[in-house]
């Protein structure tokens, strides 16, 4: 690893021992931004909506950071620690039926009227229409990651990698989004 990267990297672990809702909240929106980006070209839009990625970083920031943070510290204070198969089961069972429903609502409506603009009742109608299957993609993808997360990755780095793999989900969230933005007219 070159020097630069190095000491790239224990600056970032430094001021995650020292800072980590700080630390988690920054990783979160920076990753959130990268992935509207690459959702913005995925999707043809020759030139990036600067709001747009601005207000991802904001939800990853001001939301999924801080979320995740205090999620896997009371996980962890539940379940005391442990990493065997029953608890960790337990453990992505908790976070599939509480967590991942509420980050997938919290997200579809803020997308919806926040980075949208769109009424309460339009973001409405494509939540009763689109909720179910994002929830249940969600389902067939999260648990896995859960279990990994759960069972591998050390709590202060669990928010860190649920947000990297988040990249690719927020680039499906804003795909799906743009469909639903797409049909609106």
């Amino acid at each position: 690893m070159g020097s630069v990267a190095k000491k790239g990297l224990q600056q970032y672990m430094l001021q995650l021992q020292h800072h980590p809702l700080r630390t988690k909240a920054i990783t979160a929106g920076v990753l959130s931004a990268l992935s509207d980006i690459v959702s913005q070209k995925l999707s043809g839009i020759q030139k990036l909506q600067i709001k747009r990625i601005l207000l991802k970083v904001l939800f990853g920031f001001g939301y999924l950071g801080p979320f995740g943070h205090f999620l896997h510290i009371l996980l962890d204070k539940l379940f005391k620690g442990k990493k065997d198969t029953a608890t960790v089961a337990k453990k992505v069972a908790v976070e599939q039926l509480t967590a991942s429903p509420w980050n997938n609502l919290v997200f579809m409506v803020y997308y919806g009227m926040v980075i949208d603009g769109r009424p309460w009742s339009q973001v409405k109608t494509k939540l009763k229409k689109e909720y179910p299957a994002v929830q249940f993609t969600s389902w067939t993808f999260w648990p896995v990651v859960g279990w990994v997360n759960h069972q591998y990755v050390p709590l202060q780095f669990r928010v860190i990698f649920h947000s990297l793999i988040a990249v690719g989900w927020g680039i499906f969230l804003n795909l799906r989004a743009k469909s639903m933005a797409l049909t609106k007219g």
